[in-house]
């Protein structure tokens, strides 16, 4: 699946004025283009910052001030000092002639001056930006288990176990989520009860400010490392960046809850040995 190329519209330095760069952002956006625009005064670490973290494959600078050949090589730099020089960078604004052999030496990839026709400007960025590509991602082997948050196992047992028959597969503790957990056999999937193992566990503020319920939903995957660079790639929120340790020595990461509707979905991937034992228990 292809998606939109993204462009960061940006204004370095002291310049006050942005009207140009607005039109610019709204004509890409007629473009097809997604634009992303920094607003006044940034400056060439803050709009490199933003060009990474908006995943972006071109960034527009704009200026007016005149100190265009000074904070435009700063953000390549910058940008390679970051490994990010895949992004592409073009400039406008009032720059003469004469400077943009400068510029371009610099790896500024196009100058574009006053009167340029913003068609121009898209159908020149269309042509050096390759769009990335979201790679098909097998979908989830299965739903390992349901967290569910309690405020004590103990307590929540005797209806699970008791009253619906599921049986207690065991109990330890996640040192890194903070929480005790119990897991409850239900056909090929699991329940997992979450206890808050003090007051900075998730858990806790989960609990005080939902009350108890369902907390999240758990998908096997395999290499977990490389399907969160996938999802990176594809512009999913993450809550984490990495793999960490679970339950069961397993691998996981959460995705964000707001990219779900508000399903808060962990993803985890078990070493071969540690699911036939779970699987056993």
């Amino acid at each position: 699946m292809e998606r939109k190329i993204r462009v960061l519209v940006g204004k370095p330095g002291l310049d006050g004025h942005d009207r140009g760069a607005l039109v610019i952002a709204q004509a890409l956006r007629d473009e097809g283009m997604e634009v992303v625009y920094t607003g006044l005064r940034q400056t060439p670490a803050q709009i490199v910052s933003a060009a990474i973290q908006e995943d972006v494959d071109c960034i527009g600078l704009s200026c007016l001030s005149g100190a265009h050949n000074e904070l435009f090589p700063e953000v390549v730099r910058l940008l390679r000092e970051q490994q990010a020089d895949d992004i592409l960078v073009v400039g406008g604004g009032v720059i003469p002639n004469e400077d943009i052999p400068y510029l371009e030496s610099q790896g500024i990839a196009k100058i574009f001056t006053p009167g340029s026709p913003t068609r121009e400007i898209a159908g020149f960025i269309r042509e050096r930006v390759k769009p990335k590509q979201t790679r098909f991602v097998e979908p989830p082997k299965k739903i390992v288990h349901i967290g569910i948050a309690v405020n004590k196992i103990e307590t929540a047992l005797p209806f699970y176990c008791g009253q619906l028959g599921l049986p207690l597969l065991g109990q330890e503790e996640v040192a890194s989520e903070q929480v005790k957990v119990a897991f409850l056999g239900i056909g090929d999937t699991r329940l997992e009860l979450l206890e808050p193992l003090g007051p900075d566990s998730p858990i806790a503020s989960f609990l005080a400010k939902r009350g108890e319920g369902i907390h999240h939903i758990a998908l096997e995957v395999d290499d977990l490392e490389q399907r969160l660079a996938t999802l990176r790639e594809g512009g999913v929120r993450l809550i984490h960046e990495t793999p960490k340790e679970g339950a069961h020595q397993a691998l996981i990461a959460f995705l964000h809850p707001k990219q779900a509707n508000g399903v808060l979905f962990e993803l985890c991937q078990y070493p071969q040995q540690s699911k036939e034992e779970t699987t056993d228990e």
